[in-house]
């Protein structure tokens, strides 16, 4: 069922498990210090198999250069809530119009080293074969099967302590058509699995 692009079946089932995970997760707090931004998550299909959708920072962006991210950045001053940041910051990066996202759900947000609060945004839009990349802040797009994210043979996991004191899991994915997803990119990526129950709760 992961691995298979069945959306008739899969997109009921994805939207409930991210809202029961949402509800359940009310208690964490929703006011964190920092600056509020948010990423969109993108689920598609492609050679027949679930996926998700990466990009490569280019090394001219200020944060995070050459690193594996999700189409995102910070909120502005216009942007309503959280989705249409993520919606509006996908576009810029790469190119896919917000009405060609289908919504299915958020998480919970988390707190960054470099005092970002990002709310992942998790959506259903196609894979294309070109896409519109800002020069500036993407380097390349490319996407993960669902069956090799939900492989704890690809997963290490390393423990560490924030500098506010917290401790932490570090999350490092086996590198898949020469990138490696790690750190937050990674982290909710792992999340979001763990919600769907695609993998074990207790890693």
């Amino acid at each position: 069922m992961i691995a298979s692009c069945d959306v008739d079946s899969l997109l009921p089932f994805i939207r409930h498990k991210l809202a029961e995970d949402y509800r359940l997760n009310t208690t964490h707090p929703t006011d964190l210090p920092g600056r509020k931004a948010a990423v969109l998550v993108p689920f598609c299909c492609r050679d027949g198999k679930l996926q998700v959708i990466f990009t490569r920072r280019t090394e001219l962006v200020l944060d995070h250069k050459g690193q594996v991210a999700f189409p995102g950045g910070a909120m502005e001053p216009e942007d309503a809530d959280t989705t249409v940041t993520a919606l509006r910051e996908c576009f810029e990066e790469i190119g896919i119009p917000p009405e060609e996202v289908d919504i299915l759900g958020k998480m919970k947000d988390y707190w960054t080293i470099s005092n970002f609060v990002i709310s992942p945004v998790i959506g259903l839009t196609k894979w294309r074969d070109h896409f519109e990349t800002s020069p500036n802040e993407v380097s390349r797009v490319f996407s993960v099967p669902v069956d090799f994210l939900t492989d704890v043979k690809n997963i290490e996991v390393e423990r560490r302590t924030l500098p506010n004191g917290m401790d932490s899991k570090l999350f490092y994915y086996a590198k898949y058509d020469g990138e490696i997803v790690w750190g937050i990119t990674a982290r909710i990526a792992v999340r979001l699995m763990k919600a769907l129950d695609w993998l074990p709760r207790d890693l």
